[in-house]
């Protein structure tokens, strides 16, 4: 068996994809791995069949064979998976924690467990950053437009990092971070609206690479912002955390219309009467998780105000460790 937490991305988020990351000197995005967590588990069949069942959506898909996976629509990341590692004569039941359409990485923090199970089945030893590339370039191949990135360093690395990205490659740098202090400001929750990232992201991207100066100026700030929130993480400047977050939130809300909702926006002002000082949304936005930030003393008043909004509140820890083995 395998796992692989989800993340929190802090700031910088849609800039990691390629190529847009090449058009901003110092791009970075922050994420933190957290406890909810993804899991595959692999098991060897008497008969040469592939049957894939997904126990939190209560879907699942059979074949006789490997290669008819390739045009199958049900669970489309774990068929495209088990169709490049050429499986066959097992059973795969993966589990993830992650509401539906999150935006914590849910497929991202799967994907990762399963391409290493299904490795470790095949004996096909990678690096790290080999099977990154794989999970990243089977799940471009699976939703049909560019995969940012980020998601799948906190997967397979856990704790709170930066990841660099630049022309000669990129680099993940973990931050020395008092993750006790930082986990007391932040409520996790979940808004009761599934998003699509791949579409947001994609429109976004294309408007970029087509010149639009709006957008590219928009990712200016986003990656300015990005590195002042990671010097203020890193000095323990919480208030200045949370200026941060605040500014990232404006500039994302500017990058398309469905990033944020009216129901996004009646969440962060019910947190806001209750003490909190930022808030954003997880991933691409227009539903999913978001999170507010806020002083410690507020946590609890402001996971109220989410759940008497109708907000599902998660709980989480900063998870210190990444993939999982047995």
């Amino acid at each position: 068996m395998t796992s692989a937490p989800t993340r929190i991305d802090l700031a910088g988020g849609t800039i990691d994809i390629w190529p847009l990351y090449l058009f901003h000197p110092g791009a970075q995005t922050l994420n933190a791995a957290i406890s909810i967590r993804a899991t595959a588990r692999l098991e060897s069949r008497e008969d040469t069949r592939i049957v894939i069942r997904s126990e939190d959506t209560g879907a699942s898909l059979e074949a006789e064979d490997w290669r008819e996976l390739w045009d199958r629509k049900e669970l489309r990341l774990l068929a495209f998976l088990v169709h490049f590692f050429e499986a066959r004569g097992i059973t795969l039941t993966t589990t993830s924690e992650s509401p539906a359409g999150a935006g914590i990485a849910g497929s991202s923090a799967l994907n990762v467990a399963v391409c290493a199970a299904l490795a470790e089945w095949k004996r096909t030893h990678y690096d790290p950053e080999g099977l990154l590339q794989v999970a990243m370039n089977v799940e471009a191949r699976a939703i049909n437009v560019p995969t940012g990135l980020q998601d799948y360093r906190p997967a397979l690395y856990g704790g709170i990092a930066a990841v660099e990205l630049d022309a000669d490659g990129v680099k993940r740098v973990p931050l020395n971070v008092d993750l006790t202090e930082l986990q007391q400001r932040i409520v996790l929750c979940y808004t009761g609206e599934p998003r699509n990232s791949g579409t947001n992201n994609w429109e976004i991207t294309k408007r970029h690479i087509d010149g639009d100066r709006f957008i590219f100026d928009c990712f200016e700030r986003i990656r300015d912002t990005a590195a002042d929130m990671r010097e203020a993480l890193e000095r323990g400047d919480w208030d200045a955390v949370g200026r941060a977050i605040a500014r990232e939130w404006e500039n994302r809300k500017q990058l398309a219309p469905g990033v944020t909702t009216p129901a996004i926006e009646g969440l962060i002002a019910r947190a806001t009467a209750a003490g909190a000082t930022a808030a954003k949304v997880c991933g691409a936005g227009g539903g999913g998780c978001m999170f507010c930030y806020g002083p410690p003393g507020a946590r609890a008043e402001i996971a109220a105000a989410l759940a008497g909004g109708g907000a599902r509140v998660l709980d989480y820890t900063f998870e210190r460790h990444g993939l999982a083995r047995g």
